[in-house]
């Protein structure tokens, strides 16, 4: 019995440290969920392009562009070209307002009220991330965000699901970052 439990503790022991078995690796199949949520959505940013592309074509008064980030844009009140744009980190201070594609007000520029953000540190819905970047201190701009760059599937209180927006947005303010709180 003297050397019997040692030995077993060695055997548990030698038992434990033996390389893993090799086993089959688990295969997961996506289903067919994931293909018709593709689909569907595929035809949704087409439907809604459509809708967007209707609106510009009946606005004769504004000169749209393009934005490489999936959204349109005009500018109300433009400021020279050389001027800054935020930057990552940036402070910026803005108003807005939100409109359906009817251009009944959802959200009036006064309830809202101003907004500060610091650029791509927090969160904001993507097409206003990326259309304040577009911007320059002192400009008005208005976005035509389709829904995913909007609030998307789930919507809001005041924004059905899937909803393409009408953002007006003044950029009053930049406080840029200091070199030194870049690192």
């Amino acid at each position: 019995m003297k050397y019997f439990t040692p030995l077993l503790f060695m055997m548990l022991v030698l038992a434990a440290c033996s390389s893993p078995e090799a086993r089959k690796p688990i295969v997961r199949k996506t289903g067919s969920f994931m293909n018709e949520s593709i689909e569907r959505n595929k035809v949704l940013n087409t439907l809604e392009n459509q809708i967007l592309m209707k609106k510009m074509e009946t606005d004769s008064v504004h000169d749209y562009y393009n934005s490489s980030h999936g959204f349109w844009y005009y500018y109300k009140k433009r400021v020279e070209q050389n001027a800054y744009s935020p930057k990552r980190g940036d402070e910026v201070f803005f108003t807005h307002e939100i409109r359906a594609l009817n251009d009944s007000v959802l959200y009036k520029e006064q309830d809202l009220g101003t907004k500060s953000y610091l650029v791509d540190k927090e969160e904001l819905i993507t097409g206003l991330q990326d259309g304040i970047k577009l911007m320059k201190e002192g400009e008005t701009v208005t976005f035509l965000f389709p829904s995913h760059k909007a609030y998307g599937y789930a919507g809001n209180d005041k924004v059905r699901p899937n909803e393409p927006l009408i953002y007006t947005v003044k950029l009053l303010k930049i406080n840029k970052l200091s070199e030194n709180e870049n690192n």
